[in-house]
Parts: C-alpha cells; sequence; structure tokens
C-alpha cells in the first residue's frame, strides 16, 4: 500500500528540479514527521537538501508577521482593553469577566479567521440582541440599558484589543489568520519558493485566500486527499468542502483538481464492535491487540475519538506490544499532583479562623502528593485529627504532634494565602520541597509532573507580575485550572516505530493498513451541537461561519479518510447509556452500511465481559487450636453480656471483634453519635447518683442534682469531645435531647419519692464478674460487665440497665427458655439475667429480686422488668428467683459450649 504521502512526493520528484527550494505546508507537525520518514525513504540512495516541511500554524505565524499567544495571556489582554475602552461604563471584575470573555474571545477567532467584515457584523449582532430581547419595550429600564450599551460597545472593544496586540507584535490565533491574509499579496511578490500544500480539507476563509492567491501565481500545489466516492455522492459531507473548492476556485476551472483517487472503494475487512462502557473497549482493543503479528504493528493504529480513553488503553496493553508511539499528551490535571493543588486551592478559598475544616484536611492529607511531602506524618496528623475528634483542625493543635523536620512542610499547607502573591509563593515552595524529598530513580515520573506543576505555577507568577488584575485567590484558581485543561504530559518515545496510539485530529495525512478507532459514539465522532458563541445561528449563515453542520462535516472527513486506504478496520462503540458518548452509536456506522461497497466485508459484534458467577455461600471460619487458645484467654477474663449478644446476633462479627481484636476505625464525629449521646447521659447520672450509695435518696436530693443539669451535661460532653461545638446546628439539638432526657429521669423519681416511696442506691456503675460452671469444658469461664445501678424500691432489690434507645415491655418478657439464646431480639434478657446472676453470685444469697431496663426514649412507662409468662396471655411474672437462674444458665452454657466447640465453625448470618 502507497501512503498518500509518499504519492504525494513520487509526484514532487518527477515536477520538481530541485526538491530542496519546495517548501511543504502540513496540517499538524506529526504529519511532517511522517513527510519526513517518506523522504528519507525516497532518497535513500541519494544526497539532497531537505525542503523546509512546517505546519500551517508556523507558515501563518511567520506571513503575519506575529508571535501567537495563548488563552490566558489573551483573557488578559483583553481584560486590559476591555478596561481602558469606554472608561466612563461600570466594568466588571475579572472573576465576573472571565465568565463571558473566554466565549467572546473564540467568536473573535472565528470572525477574524474567516476575514468577516467586522464592522457591519458587530452593528448586525447588537441590533439582533435588540430585537431579540427589549426593542418593542418602550420605557427601557437601566439594566436593559446597559444590556444595550454592552452590545453595541462591542466593535470597540474588538478594536481596541485587536490594536493593542498588534502594537505589541502578538495575537490570538484568528488575528494571525487575518493579518495573514491581508500580507499575502507582499509576500507572494517577494517569495521565489515553490509551496506544496498537503493533506487539507476544512479551510477558513483566510487559509482560502493564502492558497488562492499563491496558486494563481504559480507558486503553490495543493495535494488533496480526496475519493470519488465521495466526490461523485453530492450527499455525502466528507467531502463538502473539497466539492465547493473544486467547484468555486476560478484556479480549478482550468487546472486539474489533485488528486481524486479510488482507494475507499478497495477491498476491506470492517468489523464493528459494541462494547459496554468505556472500559469494556479499552479490554477489547487489547484483545486484538494480541491477534495482530507483531511485524505489522508498526503499520496499525489505535485511534481515541475521547482521548480520556488513554489511561484504559495504556493498562490494557498486551505484553506482546514492544514498541509504543503516544502522540496524544496525557492530561495534568489527571495526575495526583493536580487533585493535591485542587484541594489546597479549595481550602484557602475559604478562610476559617477555627482551622481547616477535618474532611477536607483528610482528603489533602490521604493524598499521594501528601506522602511525598510529610512521609508517615500524614498518617500520625490523620490519627491525631480522629482520635481527638477535631471536626475545625488548627495548626497550632497538631505542631506539637509531629516530628521536627516535618513542621515545615506541614505549615507550608497551612500557611494563610493573604493575597495571590503569597499563594504561588507558597505553591512554589511546595513544589521545590516535593522535588527534595523525591529520588530521582525511583520516582522519575512524579518528578515529571512536579516539573509541569513548576512551570505553570512560574507561568502564573509572570502573569501576575505583569497585570494588576489577578488579586483574588478565586480569580487566580479560575486561571490556574483554565492552564491545566490545556497542559499535558507528553510522553516519549519513536515516532515511526511500533504500534501508533493517537487521537483523531493527529492522524490527518496519515494511512495505517490496520486501524482501530475507539467511541465511535454520536456525541463523540461527531462531537454534536456546540453552544459556545454569543453569535446566533442565521448570523453565521449570513456571514458564511461555519455552523454544527460544517463542523460534522469535518469529522466525517476524518473519519473516512483514517479507513480509505486501511484494509483491516475496527470500529468500536460504547453499548451503554451513561451519559455523553454512550449508547447510541454514531451515525457513521450507520452510513457505513449505506456507504457499503461491494469489496468491503462488514461484521458487527456485540460483545460483554465474562461475569463470573457470585458465589452465595455464606463466610464460614474453621476454629484452629489457636482460635480456641484466644477464647479461653477470653473466657478466663470474662466474657460480657455484650460478647454473648454479639454471637448470636453474628457469629462473624463476633470472630472479628473478640478473637481477632479489629476495632472499628474511629472518625470524626461531626455530629454527636447515638453512643456518645449514651455515653454522656451514663457519666452525667453516674455523677449524680455515685455519692448516694448506701443512701436512702430525698426529694432535695433529686432537686439538686436538676439544678445543675446544665453544668454536668456540658461537661460530660466536653470531656468525650473537647473541641466540639455544641451550641449550634445539630450538635446543639442532641445537647438539648441529652438534657432533657436527664431532666425527665430525674423528674420522675422526684414524682416517685413525692408518693412516698423509699429508695435507697446500693450501687452506681459496678463492675460484676462471675464463673460459670459448665461440666463439658476443662478451663474457667467467666462472665463480667458494669451494670448501671443497683437499688431497693420499697425493699425490692432492682438491677437496672439504662438505654437511651427505645425498649418497650415486649423486648424483655420471655415465653420460652429454650429459644433465649436463638434470636438477638432476646438480647437485652440475656443482658439483664446476666447482670442479676453475677450480682446474685457476688452477694452469695438473694431471696428475691427484679431486673430490667429503663428506656430514656419511653419514660412513662417507667421501670421495664423482666418478666417470664407461661402462656401468651397469661401474666409475666417478674420475679428473679434461683429457679430462674438455673433456667437462664442452662440456655447460657449452652451457647457457650457452642461458641468453644472446635467442630462448629463461626458461621455467618444472613442479614
Amino acid at each position: 500500500m502507497k501512503s498518500f504521502l509518499e504519492e504525494v512526493l513520487l509526484d514532487i520528484k518527477d515536477t520538481e528540479k530541485d526538491i530542496s527550494e519546495v517548501s511543504f505546508i502540513v496540517p499538524s507537525k506529526r504529519a511532517g514527521l511522517f513527510l519526513k520518514k517518506e523522504l528519507l525513504a525516497l532518497y535513500k540512495d541519494k544526497t539532497v537538501f531537505a525542503p523546509e516541511i512546517i505546519s500551517i500554524e508556523e507558515f501563518i505565524e511567520e506571513l503575519s508577521g506575529l508571535r501567537q499567544i495563548d488563552n490566558t495571556e489573551t483573557l488578559f489582554e483583553f481584560y486590559d482593553a476591555y478596561l481602558h475602552t469606554h472608561t466612563t461604563l461600570e466594568k466588571e471584575n475579572l472573576d465576573t469577566f472571565c465568565g463571558w470573555a473566554q466565549t467572546l474571545i473564540y467568536d473573535f477567532n472565528e470572525i477574524d479567521r474567516y476575514c468577516v467584515d467586522y464592522v457591519s457584523f458587530f452593528s448586525y449582532l447588537s441590533g439582533i440582541q435588540d430585537i431579540n430581547h427589549w426593542y418593542l419595550q418602550e420605557e427601557k429600564t437601566q439594566l436593559i440599558k446597559n444590556y444595550i450599551s454592552f452590545w453595541e460597545c462591542l466593535l470597540d472593544y474588538y478594536i481596541a484589543f485587536r490594536d493593542a496586540l498588534i502594537r505589541k507584535g502578538v495575537g490570538y490565533q484568528g488575528l494571525l489568520y487575518r493579518r495573514a491574509s491581508e500580507n499575502i499579496q507582499t509576500y507572494k511578490s517577494t517569495t521565489e519558493r515553490n509551496h506544496v500544500f498537503v493533506g487539507f480539507n476544512a479551510l477558513n476563509n483566510a487559509e482560502q485566500t493564502i492558497i488562492q492567491e499563491l496558486l494563481e501565481s504559480e507558486k503553490a500545489r495543493v495535494f488533496w486527499d480526496a475519493d470519488c466516492f465521495f466526490m461523485e455522492n453530492k450527499y455525502h459531507e466528507a467531502s463538502l468542502f473539497l466539492r465547493g473548492y473544486q467547484k468555486n476556485w476560478s484556479f480549478y476551472k482550468e487546472a486539474p483538481f489533485e488528486w481524486i483517487t479510488d482507494k475507499f472503494s478497495k477491498e476491506k475487512n470492517i468489523k464493528i464492535i459494541g462494547a459496554p462502557k468505556n472500559v469494556g473497549q479499552a479490554k477489547y482493543v487489547g484483545e486484538l491487540l494480541t491477534t495482530i503479528p507483531v511485524e505489522e504493528m508498526e503499520n496499525t493504529a489505535v485511534v481515541l475519538a475521547d482521548e480520556s480513553l488513554l489511561l484504559p488503553v495504556l493498562n490494557a496493553l498486551p505484553e506482546t506490544i514492544n514498541s509504543l508511539n503516544i502522540t496524544m499528551g496525557m492530561p495534568l490535571k489527571e495526575t495526583p499532583i493536580a487533585s493535591f493543588f485542587e484541594l489546597l486551592f479549595a481550602i484557602h478559598k475559604v478562610s476559617n479562623p477555627q482551622g481547616v475544616y477535618y474532611k477536607s484536611l483528610l482528603e489533602l492529607l490521604n493524598n499521594p502528593a501528601s506522602y511525598w511531602l510529610l512521609g508517615d506524618t500524614a498518617s500520625k496528623v490523620i490519627e491525631v485529627v480522629s482520635k481527638e475528634n477535631m471536626v475545625f483542625v488548627a495548626y497550632d493543635q497538631i505542631e506539637d504532634k509531629i516530628e521536627q523536620e516535618k513542621k515545615t512542610a506541614l505549615k507550608l499547607l497551612y500557611s494563610g494565602w493573604k493575597d495571590t502573591r503569597s499563594a504561588l509563593l507558597i505553591c512554589q515552595q511546595l513544589i521545590k520541597q516535593l522535588k527534595q524529598n523525591l529520588d530521582r530513580e525511583r520516582n522519575a515520573l512524579e518528578l515529571e509532573y512536579i516539573y509541569h506543576f513548576y512551570t505553570i505555577f512560574n507561568k502564573l507568577t509572570i502573569l501576575n507580575d505583569s497585570y494588576t488584575y489577578l488579586n483574588t485567590i478565586q480569580s487566580l484558581h479560575q486561571f490556574y485550572k483554565d492552564i491545566l485543561t490545556t497542559d499535558t504530559l507528553d510522553f516519549r518515545g519513536e515516532p515511526f516505530r511500533g504500534l501508533q496510539l493517537m487521537g483523531m485530529l493527529e492522524s490527518r495525512c496519515l494511512d495505517f493498513e490496520t486501524v482501530i478507532i475507539t467511541s465511535v459514539n454520536e456525541g463523540v465522532l461527531p462531537a454534536g451541537k456546540s453552544t459556545n458563541s454569543f453569535i446566533p445561528y442565521d448570523l453565521k449563515k449570513a456571514f458564511d461561519l461555519p455552523t454544527y453542520k460544517e463542523k460534522d462535516a469535518i469529522y466525517t472527513y476524518h473519519f473516512y479518510r483514517l479507513i480509505q486506504r486501511a484494509k483491516n478496520i475496527y470500529l468500536l462503540y460504547n453499548t451503554e447509556n451513561d451519559g455523553v458518548g454512550g449508547g447510541e452509536k454514531s451515525r457513521f456506522l450507520r452510513q457505513l452500511d449505506k456507504d457499503r461497497r461491494p469489496a468491503h466485508h462488514i461484521k458487527k459484534q456485540l460483545i460483554s465481559s465474562e461475569v463470573p458467577k457470585i458465589q452465595t455461600a455464606l463466610l464460614t471460619v474453621e476454629k484452629t487450636e489457636a482460635v480456641i487458645g484466644r477464647l479461653q484467654k477470653l473466657a478466663s477474663y470474662g466474657l460480657s453480656p455484650s460478647a454473648l449478644t454479639s454471637y448470636i446476633r453474628n457469629p462473624i462479627d463476633f470472630y472479628y471483634k473478640y478473637v481477632l481484636g479489629i476495632k472499628e476505625k474511629e472518625e470524626v464525629e461531626e455530629t454527636i453519635a447515638a453512643n456518645t449521646l449514651g455515653t454522656v447521659i451514663h457519666n452525667t447520672l453516674e455523677n449524680f447518683y455515685k455519692p448516694f450509695e448506701g443512701k436512702f435518696l430525698t426529694v432535695t436530693d433529686v432537686k439538686k442534682m436538676m439544678d445543675i443539669i446544665d453544668q454536668e451535661v456540658t461537661s460530660e460532653f466536653k470531656k468525650v469531645y473537647s473541641s466540639l461545638d455544641i451550641k449550634r446546628g445539630k450538635n446543639f439539638l442532641i445537647y438539648q435531647v441529652a438534657k432533657r432526657y436527664v431532666y425527665n429521669f430525674l423528674q420522675s423519681e422526684k414524682k416517685m419519692l413525692e408518693q412516698g416511696r423509699k429508695l435507697k442506691i446500693c450501687h452506681i456503675e459496678s463492675n460484676l464478674k462471675a464463673k460459670v460452671e459448665i461440666d463439658e469444658l476443662d478451663f474457667p469461664v467467666f462472665i463480667k460487665g458494669k451494670v448501671d445501678r443497683i437499688d431497693e424500691l420499697d425493699g425490692v432489690l432492682r438491677i437496672i440497665d439504662y438505654k437511651t434507645g427505645k425498649v418497650v415491655k415486649n423486648d424483655v418478657v420471655l415465653l420460652d427458655w429454650e429459644v433465649l439464646t436463638e434470636d438477638f431480639k432476646n438480647s437485652k434478657i440475656i443482658q439483664v439475667l446476666a447482670y442479676a446472676y453475677m450480682y446474685f453470685k457476688e452477694m452469695g444469697s438473694v431471696e428475691t429480686m427484679q431486673g430490667g431496663i429503663i428506656s430514656f426514649k419511653n419514660l412513662k412507662e417507667g421501670f421495664l422488668s423482666f418478666g417470664k409468662k407461661e402462656t401468651p396471655r397469661g401474666k409475666a411474672n417478674i420475679e428473679i428467683t434461683e429457679d430462674t437462674f438455673l433456667a437462664y444458665l442452662t440456655q447460657l452454657k449452652k451457647l457457650i459450649v457452642e461458641i468453644f466447640d472446635m467442630k462448629r465453625p463461626f458461621i455467618e448470618k444472613e442479614v
């Protein structure tokens, strides 16, 4: 297969005496590289001076005499012109200006590239805005007047902006094109070189003017890559522009149109593949590449219509790929250090005297760049913040918790950004610190990231010093994001060896035998309608500016030109409807069916990943000698009622918590958790009742307690979380709930005493422990726990457990002893009876007692005592006697024997 570039060079060789006198102008630098390769192959047996090979952008810059500036600098220059034009009008700040100026600069670009008469154009535009909105409104408000005035001033803004740039010898792309077209007469009269334009398609008016002038003066040739199938089919968008040039350019009234070939109708194997999601496409690309012989790899291209697939495709490449050339860069915004600075901006855009919000700080410290900067100190700070429940974290609170050598780096993260200059200085210092901490050999890629961010912040510093308008962190952040969006991390590789991985635009003028194109979906290929313009559709049509129809035609040409000479074509699309570029396959795939030539072999296929059958078996952990040994230690220390009920709820949870000792991760409680509320209430009541152990309680005692509820509850909250703000938001409501619970409880106690009842406090928060004799086990087993309160009410001993959650009577009533340890709903009974049994063993002998729960959410029912019913409708017996303990211990022993049974594994319960 002869490539298009090879055919061009063969023709030039036959017609030009001295190829070194020719200037080749190509659509991109990439095309220029491949042209040099073909040139080297053509003249391998002969020594010649190489011709000039430049991209169209370089040629336009040469013609215009201006230097092209980037988007960010363009914005600043436009803002400067905006401020110094119509100075009597109120001007917007830079942040607001950027919201509309970028779109307007894009429109300026189009107007200049297409050499539109800007005076009449802006006159029409302001008139349209007036008619569209308020022309018929008799009385115009100041807002309306300002709006109309803005559109009327656009011409003056444009002229001032253009003239200011020309005075400095610079310009945006469109301005360079307009100036180049204006200078072409002078250029063609002074140059002796012959120009060869290769592989162009959609030309703007400035390019058309330049090329036609050079053609007419016989100082240029143009080689189009057209196909007769598209040129003859008037409906086909692939030749929309080329048909126009052939028909409308006066040069082609007599001269031939070079070239129209018949490559598309040749034999082709076309495979259309639907894959689920982008990852599915990337994986399938990897599988396809394994089927291509290594010797054919140099003539194979993977073209990513959606360039965000770059990383997934790179990760999916097979090991058979020895050489790879990537013509697109990896967006810097996808690197770890980009998210690091994004988080840093987010923290410093909002100033809080209390410190940094813990979620923002933890997110920053968990970023890889923070570990490059701080090492293990990042983990220590995270641990301190979680352990001490810091919602807002000030540097002073953590300074003494970290090593001296890491304090400088951490302080840089915390240093306040007073203005844009200090912000940029701190960012530059952070980059220097990162560079110092990374090893040149082991962290080569990370250092490459850092270097690119070093250049970004240097650029921002130069802009900040050159212009006085960048005066807020918000505007600095906006320009930082603008630069980051366009900046890429370029890959290094051999340009002509191995597999070629590229985007659609990099494929211009290039030909491959095997082509794999991904994301051939509507919204990606073609991109669809774009509204990033202030110019209405009708006005674009009137002034021959490109609309979405012309943009679709550009994509159509690129797509068909890419497969024009290829023999094996794989077209992948996303079958999943997950937003833009998903679900609907591109119209190009449907059109390809319509354009099918006799020599085309088209196959369609839907693929899906192999989904393994999900095993629903419950988790099972066999008991080993080590597990039994751990359980025996636990038994000698004492099994708590919570441990026993945890086993009933789910044996696997018991295994994780009590055998492996896995604790729940400590997390910052921004809002007071339910267990924290319970702790506060328990501790408050302990403080109130502890001094009365062994004494009878009086109404006066309770009243004294009620008088200091506020200070006690506040004190307990501070003990649990010293930095938690309980004076506002949800925490304030929870704080009020805690006070109300304690008040209501004391109120019920007071009411009971006022009725003449006698209440003696025996024990508060008493630690209990008792041995459980189990014949089947040859080692001692103890149960232990802390009972909230033991008292005597009118001579009746009561074992009481406080619950801040809601408990009802049925929760502590039992019908059948046999099911006691089979259902978690009996957990409160197991707990109450465990406390009662331990107290019974400690005292040696108790004739009778009651055990139960006081629920703070259900205080109206008072003391909810344990009861045993013989029948569902029968009366519950609330007395706890030795017979009760015998029945209880029978079930308890069965449960403990099961826990220690070597042959019975821990089996997960279905939730």
